[in-house]
């Protein structure tokens, strides 16, 4: 049964600014938790219909109902079990390899899938502006469907990780050079820009390359792409190339 006090905890932390005073996030769906708990995340407590997950310690398990997980669930259908996992340290960004660097992507769904597609493309490392929607709140967790353990998302100040940065700066815009006809190289990083103002003018000035997918369309009246959709036609072209 879930207590007052865990109600509130677990309610707060849809919120950024509670998950940053206790130093936890949540994850929901089996598929999901399961992936967490075979990561290197640290259970904090599991939330759980019975049946699930039978091998957590007694101290870090609770059964509870799915009219209780409705209290507290983020999502529209609950998904059987709910886990609290403590956030770790930020990790370093990375100073080589192939990198992908978001300027102001505010979505969770588009930033969760952009991680699980680093995942699929094997890029570690993720540098987001301190703009972006939170790695960890709970829709960009459950977008990510557990590549959250395998992707290191980094915040920083943009501009200046790629003013230091000793990579080629490939920046994503409308008018760019077709990327099907570019050489692309193993590493460089590959910044995509905010939903609706694509990337900052300061960031601009910083990319040393502009690409862009050309629109085939005979009317051409398509107005941009989504940014998850470009990053995946992006990260195969490169991983092409």
């Amino acid at each position: 049964m879930l207590s007052k006090s865990q109600i509130k905890l677990i309610t707060g932390l849809h919120q950024k600014k509670y998950r940053k005073e206790h130093k936890l996030f949540f994850a929901e769906g089996i598929k999901v938790v399961q992936e967490l708990l075979n990561s290197g995340f640290t259970l904090h407590h599991l939330y759980t219909e019975p049946g699930y997950f039978n091998n957590i310690p007694h101290a870090k398990y609770t059964e509870v109902t799915e009219a209780e997980l409705k209290k507290v669930s983020a999502l529209t259908t609950v998904q059987h079990c709910l886990a609290l996992f403590e956030i770790p340290e930020e990790p370093i960004a990375a100073a080589t390899g192939l990198i992908v660097a978001l300027d102001d992507v505010r979505d969770p769904g588009n930033l969760g899938t952009i991680i699980r597609l680093c995942d699929w493309f094997g890029i570690e490392t993720l540098v987001c502006s301190e703009q972006c929607v939170d790695v960890y709140n709970p829709k960009v967790v459950q977008a990510t469907m557990g590549s959250i353990s395998r992707v290191n998302v980094v915040y920083t100040d943009l501009v200046k990780y790629l003013a230091d940065t000793a990579l080629p700066v490939f920046g994503t815009f409308m008018d760019g050079d077709t990327i099907y006809k570019e050489t692309l190289p193993a590493e460089g990083v590959i910044v995509l820009g905010n939903e609706a103002n694509g990337i900052s003018e300061a960031v601009e000035k910083l990319c040393t390359r502009r690409i862009a997918i050309p629109r085939f369309g005979n009317l051409q009246q398509t107005e941009s792409l989504n940014v998850a959709t470009a990053a995946a036609i992006i990260l195969s072209e490169f991983r092409r190339g």
